[in-house]
């Protein structure tokens, strides 16, 4: 991961000239007002002619991301000059007006390592505003695309199979499916438990966040052992990867099939001995969305392994198989006792 930081740091200032070109900083009147400005530059949350951050602009990573096509993927994060994130004592985070969320994408072996999109989550007086910017050929600057975009994109996986997909910039609409709870926008990604700042910026963690007087234990890494057990790591996956449509209040509701790290891992609405409730075709004509020892027959991972536009989930969000997810979910499913 932090090889990743480091060649997305070289490839941000490869885009800029080489030369960081300052600028006043974060236009704040421009964040909390209600336009959407064609260019990404006019925010001022990155120096002038590139990807660089601004000052002030802190990044950020994630125990356990989401995956996105194999992205690299630079997160950051803006709070508004005087205010703080105050973190509930369930480990949500609860942003000021005026906070910025950043996310950028890119791959190594695509245009040096520069960004190809960079998405925007806004949270002004009426709730959150979803942004998806597309990066300009120079990579000096990015344009609006609120109605999406198909992006070209060549990369290795990680076993070294060349990929080529056409990449799907959602437009403003699909930005609501994976971000809606109970109709409105909202974060899915930095939870207190799986927020990761790092060494230089923990004065920011703890000067710019309320903590509540619990400890929150942070989110298994789903790639490394060291962090949990098989089980611990596929639950993290899933909470971040499908939890945020697979709860109670998220736009996937009517399936039954509740997948946040806070649900009963043992229960029917956690998958396992579950029927299918609103799959269709998705089910693969399987019984159960997790059939404890058999992966091969739960559609939980007949869908994740899917790239049919009627099978595949997430439904938005890839055009590859993670097949490295896949495979630990897998062996969570293999080494359940079978019923």
């Amino acid at each position: 991961m932090k090889r990743l930081a480091a060649a997305f740091a070289a490839a941000l200032l490869c885009a800029s000239g080489g030369a960081a070109v300052p600028v006043a900083g974060p236009d704040q009147a421009l964040i909390d007002g209600d336009t959407m400005p064609r260019k990404l530059s006019e925010f001022g949350l990155f120096v002038s002619g590139g990807a660089a951050l601004q000052a002030g602009v802190v990044p950020y990573e994630l125990h356990t991301p989401l995956f996105s096509d194999y992205a690299d993927k630079a997160r950051a994060i803006w709070l508004p000059v005087g205010t703080k994130a105050e973190v509930g004592g369930d480990g949500t985070v609860a942003f000021p007006v005026g906070t910025v969320l950043i996310k950028s994408f890119s791959w190594s072996g695509q245009g040096g390592g520069k960004p190809v999109e960079t998405r925007l989550l806004i949270h002004r007086k009426d709730g959150w505003t979803a942004l998806p910017y597309v990066w300009d050929a120079d990579g000096r600057d990015a344009t609006l695309a609120i109605g999406g975009r198909r992006v070209p994109v060549s990369f290795t996986e990680p076993d070294g199979t060349p990929q080529s997909i056409s990449y799907a910039v959602p437009n403003k609409n699909q930005c609501k499916e994976c971000h809606a709870e109970a109709g409105a926008i909202v974060p899915i990604g930095p939870k207190a438990r799986n927020l990761v700042f790092a060494p230089q910026w923990q004065a920011f963690r703890s000067g710019r966040f309320t903590w509540p007087a619990n400890r929150i234990a942070p989110l298994p890494r789903w790639d490394d052992p060291k962090s949990g057990s098989v089980a611990e790591r596929a639950r993290a996956y899933l909470d971040v990867n499908c939890a945020h449509c697979h709860n109670p209040k998220g736009s996937a509701s009517n399936s039954g099939l509740f997948l946040r790290w806070t649900d009963d891992p043992t229960g029917v609405n956690y998958g396992i001995g579950k029927r299918p409730t609103a799959a269709g075709r998705g089910s693969g004509g399987m019984e159960f969305a997790i059939k404890p020892g058999d992966p091969d027959h739960s559609f939980l991972i007949y869908r994740l392994e899917s790239l049919d536009p009627g099978i595949a989930m997430p439904e938005l969000g890839r055009g590859a198989v993670h097949k490295e997810g896949a495979a630990l979910l897998r062996q969570w499913i293999a080494d359940m006792p079978e019923r």
